[in-house]
């Protein structure tokens, strides 16, 4: 067996003045690259927190939005003190300068939103995959056009037609000159028919994910309602200048400050260069596109609009003083809970987790406060960060400004947990109603090896009645809800790590988790072979059903209950939720660490009606 340490290893190397091979353009002759170092923690918090562009999409209806390159500046100094560019992709308006993150749309429930998005990228007639800004391997699945670099974008937590979801193989190069197999359109539409959340979109290609994301094609899409309308005014949600959205992301960076994606082949595998990785861990935290950013704040209480737009990094964050108290959990990725849930404790969010926080500042003149993270890599069992860890610093909130109108004391907050304002969430929804399930449905989570010897994470249904056993990307659907049904998906998680599983145009509702035993003997190797070419494609698993055994099911803690769509599902557990299956067509439902998702631990899923 490969070792997982070794592996890990690979993608992870940081450190001052270690060569690295340079993959940043394919080239495959000795030129290497320096890794720029972190700066010592002297040095962190200097910049401001960038606030990307809002656009109000209601006034418009519609909207191009264009993939670009650009120089960006993320905070990066030479050991000198120069600042150092970075080459990036980003998403701006037509007519106007993109940026990285995007600019964070705003759409309001029901009212429609047609979006172009527009692949203006360069190099579009150099050929796949020297086109790319990053080193792609070949060697697994992935979109395969001639020329160009295939994108496609997908709203994160869309309550989207199939067509406009951004489907993996929808992708399409500069100006539509190739398209995937399941492009049907250039206008997506979202109709916006469901509650206010907080919702993102980023690049969804096939095989290529990772990169293009980390290339810098992400950004925000706020969802507004008339319930969050109406708790505004009675400062319960602040807003305006008072709402900031903080995307979190971790980086690698050569010394003349651009982006590096290790690919070098994991140890004792066979595997080509450049290689996916099974995770990827940088030694850089950018929010917002920013290294280590301050946020100069009023004494009074903001929202905060959370996201882990990182490849692999689960964060473990509090503060670095008491802020017991002080932080409120309002909502989660696609709704506000019933009421507002303090957060005194240290709190986790996943790759492609959002979490919606009202922090109080109030009596905090002068206080600086640092968001810290202390997670281990990989997630939960992984290795623990060493003391000098530069991930263990996030941002800081400078409380420095005078305080500007008015701020609703947290302590109010408290008193009406209860019931009644503003302890009451949900005014206009009424309380969060639980669904009632038609059928059950048992998945798997596994994690095999490919033909070259590396780990490739792995997705399984049930297609017998007492097993279930892993497929790939291009095998028959086993997962295929009815039109209108209420299902329970029950994911069996048999790996050594946390996955963030996210399911495409649902939003459910996590029931609890359970303690999974695996006898020895349960799990049987299956071999797995391309479906077209009949080539071996490594080898998954098949999980006996009859020698596990499920423990009792703990309910989810307050802050997991509310609207989701993307859920954490801890090793040795049996994860479960309940969603209605209301759109029918083709939809995806995947692992949101990156590697693993761009690695075949995806599957689509029917609705069929």
């Amino acid at each position: 067996m490969i070792s997982r340490r070794g592996l890990l290893r690979t993608g992870a190397a940081v450190g001052t003045g270690l060569l690295l091979p340079d993959v940043l353009r394919q080239q495959a002759h000795a030129d290497t690259y320096l890794l720029l170092p972190p700066p010592p923690p002297g040095q962190r918090f200097v910049n401001l927190l960038p606030l990307p562009q809002r656009v109000d999409a209601t006034l418009v209806g519609q909207l191009h939005v264009q993939m670009e390159e650009l120089q960006q500046w993320l905070g990066l100094t030479s050991p000198s003190g120069n600042k150092l560019m970075t080459t990036v992709w980003g998403y701006g308006l037509r007519g106007q300068k993109a940026s990285y993150p995007g600019p964070t749309l705003e759409a309001f429930k029901n009212v429609p939103l047609v979006v172009e998005w527009r692949n203006t990228l360069p190099r579009p007639l150099l050929p796949f995959p020297r086109a790319h800004l990053l080193p792609v391997d070949t060697s697994i699945h992935l979109a395969r056009p001639g020329f160009g670099v295939p994108t496609v974008t997908h709203l994160h937590g869309g309550h989207t037609e199939p067509e406009s979801d951004g489907l993996p193989e929808a992708w399409f190069t500069q100006r539509y000159l190739e398209r995937g197999p399941d492009w049907s359109k250039p206008l997506y539409r979202y109709d916006n028919t469901q509650e206010a959340g907080t919702l993102w979109y980023h690049d969804h290609t096939l095989g290529i994910t990772r990169l293009n994301v980390y290339a810098g094609l992400a950004g925000f899409y706020l969802l507004r309602d008339e319930n969050e309308q109406w708790l505004k005014p009675l400062n319960v949600l602040p807003g305006g200048p008072y709402e900031i959205v903080l995307a979190i992301q971790d980086r690698m960076f050569t010394d003349q400050g651009q982006l590096f994606y290790p690919a070098t082949p994991p140890p004792d595998t066979t595997a080509p260069f450049p290689s996916v990785l099974p995770e990827f861990f940088g030694d850089f935290i950018l929010v917002n596109g920013m290294a280590w950013p301050r946020l100069e704040v009023e004494p009074r209480q903001y929202r905060l609009r959370m996201l882990n737009g990182s490849d692999s990094r689960f964060y473990r964050l509090f503060f670095n003083q008491d802020m017991r108290g002080r932080v409120f959990q309002v909502g989660t990725e696609l709704g506000l809970l019933n009421h507002p849930v303090p957060l005194d404790e240290p709190f986790v969010l996943a790759p492609g987790e959002r979490r919606d926080l009202v922090i109080d500042f109030k009596g905090l003149e002068g206080a600086r406060l640092t968001l810290h993270n202390d997670a281990p890599v990989p997630f939960p069992a992984g290795d623990p960060l060493a003391p000098e860890d530069p991930t263990r610093d996030i941002m800081r909130f400078d409380v420095s400004l005078p305080l500007r109108g008015h701020s609703w004391p947290s302590s109010e907050v408290r008193k009406a947990l209860p019931g009644g304002i503003p302890g009451t969430l949900r005014p206009k929804h009424g309380p969060l109603q639980p669904l009632t399930a038609t059928r059950e449905r048992k998945v798997l989570l596994f994690e095999g090896t490919d033909s070259f010897g590396r780990i490739k994470p792995l997705l399984g249904g049930q297609v017998q009645p007492q097993r279930l056993e892993t497929f790939l990307w291009d095998e028959p659907i086993t997962e295929n809800p009815v039109l209108g049904a209420v299902e329970v998906w029950e994911i069996y998680n048999v790996t050594a790590d946390a996955h963030p599983i996210h399911l495409h145009m649902v939003h459910f509702q996590v029931l609890g988790r359970a303690p999974l035993t695996v006898a020895e003997g349960a799990v049987t190797p299956k071999e797995h072979f391309d479906p077209h070419t009949g080539e071996s494609e490594g080898t998954g698993g098949i999980l006996d059903l009859t020698q596990v055994s499920v423990g009792g099911v703990q309910p989810p803690p307050p802050d997991e209950q509310g609207w989701k769509d993307t859920v954490q599902a801890f090793p040795g557990e049996v994860t479960r939720i309940v969603a209605r299956f209301d759109r029918p067509g083709r939809y995806a439902w995947h692992c949101h660490i990156l590697s693993h998702e761009d690695h075949e631990m995806m599957r689509p899923y029917q609705v069929v009606g």
